[in-house]
């Protein structure tokens, strides 16, 4: 029995210490997210729309089928008539009702770059599309931090709690000496008792918090997270670009290419063509005027159209593709500037966290030596027990109050961080 349950601690100890960090989650939480399938999807659509524009090379293949009635037809002279019967010539003419059946067949040769200009389109708008992504799966982050940091608070709250705890139980024990020996009343013992049993509730109360949040984290990030670990209050990586920016830059790229197919459109095209027709009348006209008989009919040739239709609105294209980048542009100076006010709100915080912190250390200091002598002179009989357990909850908020200026100045940091620095997130690291 003895061996079974040091074989089972020892498999169950490494999985109780393995602390994830705030990186880790944020990476498994990236990698969690419904949104990730976005970029394969994103992929396959850009490449078969590029694929399906590449095929405008291939000749284009027209069938048709045609029966028609005319109300007149051309037809012989009556002088040509008259001379072709005295001949014994039947110039029967061409009948009302015709019919054909044939095949055109189009193969562009130049297109004034038309082709080129769509698969670039296609191209910018598929990263415009990832680049949106981008931004959705940035906020991720965000809402990795306030989990993490709130589950690290509690953490904090819990471990000074516990601290609290045995404190209150060691003067409880102290007063239940004394009280054995007559030398403390039993109201004095009942007090601090019934303190202590308060915190425990406190305790229990701080542990189902802990554990919901365990379990909203893990299930965000899509791993057992159990022991966070608190991060270094220097985080590394600065300077890097925000997909908001990214994403700003790609709708001014998607509007430079659409503006390169204003371009191509006003430009010639030329273009091989063959049509082939089998029905009545043919091309022969005169030898259709005299037999009435179905033939087999080709030609082929080259083409150059130019379509200067495109001028009509080309002014008034290429000035909404200006004011949307002007919009873009615009909508850029407004991210950098709350992007910097955030920054200077969140360093300002930092800054405010860590000198609150530096006399937190001497009011614990302080706290603690009253509290030492409160129990001194509750042991002498100067102090009721009162008096001894304000103290004591005195000590404790100070050291709650700590911790709490801790753990907020290194969300400040953190979130400084995320707003900073992008760390390469995006379709290539985070598809990866």
């Amino acid at each position: 029995m003895n061996r079974r349950i040091v074989l089972w601690l020892s498999w169950l100890l490494p999985c109780q210490l393995f602390a994830q960090s705030l990186a880790e989650c944020q990476s498994a939480a990236e990698r969690n997210y419904p949104l990730i399938r976005q970029y394969d999807l994103i992929d396959r659509m850009s490449a078969v729309t590029v694929e399906n524009i590449g095929k405008d090379w291939l000749p284009q293949i027209t069938a048709t089928a045609q029966a028609t009635y005319q109300s007149d037809v051309a037809a012989w002279p009556s002088e040509m008539k008259s001379l072709l019967s005295q001949m014994g010539v039947d110039a029967k003419g061409l009948k009302k009702d015709q019919y054909r059946v044939g095949v055109d067949v189009i193969q562009p040769v130049y297109d004034g770059g038309v082709i080129k200009s769509r698969r670039q389109i296609a191209q910018r708008q598929a990263d415009l599309e990832q680049t949106q992504t981008d931004v959705t799966l940035y906020e991720v982050r965000k809402r990795v931090n306030e989990m993490y940091f709130s589950l690290l608070l509690i953490d904090e709250q819990k471990r000074l709690t516990e601290d609290l705890q045995q404190l209150l139980l060691s003067n409880e024990k102290k007063l239940s000496s004394m009280l054995s020996h007559g030398t403390a009343a039993e109201s004095d013992y009942l007090s601090v008792k019934a303190e202590r049993l308060g915190v425990e509730q406190q305790l229990e109360s701080l542990k189902s918090r802990r554990q919901l949040l365990l379990l909203l984290l893990s299930t965000f990030c899509g791993i057992n997270v159990t022991n966070p670990e608190k991060p270094s209050a220097n985080p590394a990586g600065e300077g890097g670009i925000r997909p908001e920016e990214r994403l700003i830059d790609s709708r001014i790229r998607l509007a430079d290419a659409e503006e390169k197919l204003l371009d191509a459109n006003l430009r010639p095209r030329f273009s091989l063509f063959a049509s082939t027709f089998y029905g009545y009348p043919g091309y022969n006209m005169f030898d259709d005027m005299m037999h009435r008989s179905w033939s087999l009919n080709g030609l082929v040739g080259m083409r150059l159209t130019w379509n200067i239709g495109a001028l009509y609105t080309r002014k008034g294209d290429k000035k909404r593709l200006q004011l949307q980048r002007e919009q873009a542009e615009t909508s850029l100076h407004v991210f950098l500037f709350n992007n910097h006010l955030d920054q200077l709100q969140q360093t300002e915080e930092t800054n405010r966290y860590r000198k609150m912190m530096e006399s937190d250390d001497e009011i614990i200091a302080l706290r603690t030596s009253v509290r030492k002598a409160a129990e001194s002179k509750l042991a002498h009989g100067i102090i009721d027990v009162n008096d001894l357990v304000k103290e004591i909850n005195n000590e404790n908020n100070a050291k709650v109050q700590r911790s709490t200026h801790e753990i907020e100045m290194l969300k400040q940091l953190y979130d400084l961080r995320f707003t900073v620095n992008a760390d390469n997130i995006g379709s290539g690291s985070a598809a990866q």
